[in-house]
């Protein structure tokens, strides 16, 4: 990361240091079990193939998220998105780690002035701590829950990320690997 600094011609306070990853939420669920007391819970299944994306940016030094859901993974989209992180933190030089998937690398993203992609290793989710998001999301926001609509999928998706970005102590617990604060 300081190597990244460096190019970037940035000091560690001059910059914030990113790790951006996006996931599939749709109306498919997966019953899980759960603790009760009194009656055994009714908890539906249904096979619904819709689906929604939801975009996230996190610092896993302060615990800051920036995310949007939107209904497709292109370039197209990723370029609404780091356009939207750029806007977001324009005092700032972001550097945005990311994965190798197609749209993160195509000719036609749209990358702001205030932003350096790095790529993480190819196959290497477990270095993303962006992916510890979406497991609290799922946990906490679509345990056992059926809906009626793709809307009432993002609806859902939209508080359970608002939730997450006014939390920054939550995020910083859930991404905060040794290895990514140590550089500081």
């Amino acid at each position: 990361m300081e190597d990244e600094l460096q190019k970037a011609g940035v000091s560690f306070d001059e910059a914030i240091i990113m790790f951006q990853d996006e996931a599939r939420f749709g109306r498919i669920n997966s019953p899980h079990k759960c603790w009760v007391q009194g009656n055994r819970p009714t908890v539906y299944c249904q096979i619904i193939r819709e689906f929604t994306y939801a975009y996230a940016a996190i610092c896993p030094f302060d615990g800051t998220t920036d995310s949007l859901v939107l209904p497709v993974v292109s370039s197209a989209a990723m370029s609404i998105f780091l356009g939207e992180v750029g806007k977001r933190h324009t005092d700032k030089t972001i550097i945005m780690f990311m994965d190798r998937a197609g749209w993160h690398i195509a000719k036609d993203l749209k990358i702001p002035n205030n932003m350096r992609l790095v790529s993480l290793p190819s196959y290497s989710p477990e270095l993303n701590p962006t992916e510890h998001l979406w497991d609290e999301l799922r946990e906490k926001w679509f345990h056992n829950l059926t809906f009626d609509s793709i809307l009432a999928v993002e609806d859902r998706l939209v508080d359970g990320l608002l939730d997450l970005e006014n939390n920054k102590p939550l995020v910083h617990s859930l991404t905060g690997f040794d290895w990514i604060l140590a550089i500081v």
